[in-house]
């Protein structure tokens, strides 16, 4: 019953602010890399190069260009407390030069010290927030999260993605078995939510990069930018 209060209490808040249009474009993307104690900092280094040579491959240059609007994206780090700000903000990918601009941007982003917990649905509010206002309008709205551990902070990943299927949104996770093995099956039940969602794995760290092009190829495909959801829910800022 407090998961389900929980869900209500987001669902009222996000429902009470009114839609914002935007720039349309095919796809928003906002991608949560964490930084909690667990990772150290080649692991974290593996992360942002695995990310940005993955923007760099040509297939997910093709990828992102098969869209005419383009596609929108930003990165945030997270561990116990999400930062405030993007460590790198909205950008709208259209060619191979937006494309490896964006690439650097994430490489060159210095670790950040969060705190020692996991906090995966904050991280995940703080997507769905990220998405709000952002500037775009896209036909669809996505949230990554990537981790090698389970929640053991703040709110409910499960009662979030919830908030963000009802909402329109794509919650799609990278899990890292490096110290839990069935992380995966932990991702799928808590993490992953809404249309088209999906949880791809890394065996490690030095797999992190085949993992992270595997899973932007998957999402961006012309046919998962479906319609946007009718209802403007994602379009508030209201999660507390």
């Amino acid at each position: 019953m407090k998961r389900l209060a929980g869900v209500l209490v987001l669902m009222a808040s996000l429902a009470g602010q009114p839609a914002v249009a935007g720039e349309a474009v095919a796809i928003e993307l906002v991608l949560g890399v964490d930084c909690s104690l667990s990772v150290n900092d080649r692991e974290y280094a593996l992360q942002m190069r695995g990310i940005a040579n993955a923007l760099r491959s040509p297939a997910v240059i093709a990828a992102i260009g098969s869209h005419d609007k383009g596609v929108a994206m930003a990165l945030f780090l997270w561990a116990g407390v999400p930062q405030d700000e993007l460590a790198v903000d909205w950008r709208l990918l259209r060619s191979e030069a937006d494309i490896m601009a964006m690439a650097a941007a994430i490489e060159a982003v210095p670790s950040a010290s969060l705190g020692y917990f996991t906090a995966i649905g904050q991280a995940m509010a703080q997507g769905l927030r990220f998405l709000a206002d952002n500037g775009y309008d896209g036909l669809a709205a996505r949230i990554d999260i990537s981790g090698d551990g389970r929640s053991n902070s703040g709110a409910e990943p499960a009662a979030v993605g919830t908030v963000a299927a009802l909402s329109g949104v794509t919650v799609n996770g990278l899990a890292v078995l490096t110290d839990d093995l069935d992380l995966a099956r932990y991702y799928r039940d808590n993490v992953m939510a809404g249309p088209h969602g999906f949880v791809e794995i890394a065996r490690s760290y030095d797999d992190f990069e085949r993992a992270m092009l595997k899973k932007l190829l998957r999402e961006l495909e012309p046919a998962l930018a479906g319609p946007a959801p009718a209802n403007g829910l994602r379009r508030t800022a209201g999660l507390p």
